[in-house]
C-alpha cells in the first residue's frame, strides 16, 4: 500500500526546491548520472514510448560546443554548471515500441503519421525532462531548466545523423544559494485549476 511522502521529502522535491543560476565547483560523478537515469526511466510515458534522449554535457569540448548555441543570458550559468543536460526527443521512437510495448503493435499506430510522431515525442520527452528534474532533486542535486538556445545548432552539433531534436536544457549540480533570486509567486488553485 502506498503512503504520502513526509513533509521533508515534499519540501526537497517541490516546496523548497529552486531553479539555480549559480553553482558550486563540485563534480557530479558519472555514476550519479547513471543513477539519475536509472531512476527517471521508470516514470510513465504514453504506451511506454520513452522518446527522450539525454546528453550529459560535462567535457570542456562539449561545453564549448554548447556555449556557441546559448542565448547570452544563459552562457555564464551554463558554463559554471558541472553538467548541462540536453533533453532531446527521438522522432524515431516508434522503432523501439516492439521492445518497450510488446503486448500490442504500437509501432503501427505511428506509421506514416509524422504529426502524431512529433506531438507524442514532444509531449513525452517533456514529461521525461520533468521526471529528470524530480529524480535529480531526490538524489540531492539541484537543477536549472531553461530554453534560450539555438536548437538547430544544438541538433547539428549533438544529434547529427539522427532523428533526435533538442527540446530544452537543464543545468545540473550543486547550487550556490547565494545566486538564488527571491522566490516568485505561484497561481492559486482557483486561478489555475478547477474540479469538473
Amino acid at each position: 500500500m502506498h503512503h504520502a511522502l513526509d513533509a521533508t521529502t515534499l519540501d526537497q522535491l517541490f516546496r523548497s526546491a529552486r531553479t539555480h543560476n549559480a553553482w558550486q565547483a563540485k563534480d557530479v560523478p558519472d555514476a550519479l548520472l547513471h543513477q539519475l537515469y536509472d531512476l527517471l526511466k521508470w516514470a510513465p510515458t504514453s504506451a511506454n514510448c520513452s522518446p527522450a534522449r539525454f546528453v550529459f554535457v560535462k567535457s570542456a569540448e562539449a561545453k564549448a560546443k554548447l556555449k556557441a548555441a546559448l542565448a547570452p543570458g544563459n552562457v555564464e550559468k551554463t558554463m559554471a554548471a558541472p553538467v548541462t543536460v540536453i533533453v532531446g526527443q527521438d522522432l524515431a521512437f516508434p522503432d523501439t515500441l516492439p521492445k518497450l510495448f510488446p503486448h500490442a503493435d504500437a509501432r503501427s499506430w505511428f506509421v506514416g503519421n509524422d504529426a502524431l510522431i512529433e506531438s507524442t515525442a514532444f509531449r513525452n520527452a517533456s514529461l521525461q525532462g520533468a521526471y529528470l528534474i524530480l529524480a535529480a532533486r531526490a538524489l540531492g542535486l539541484d537543477t536549472g531548466a531553461m530554453s534560450g538556445f539555438d536548437a538547430a545548432r544544438v541538433d547539428a552539433d549533438f544529434f547529427a545523423g539522427t532523428r533526435i531534436r533538442s527540446n530544452f536544457l537543464i543545468n545540473l549540480g550543486y547550487g550556490d544559494p547565494a545566486g538564488l533570486f527571491p522566490r516568485s509567486p505561484r497561481l492559486a488553485f482557483d486561478e489555475a485549476a478547477r474540479i469538473a
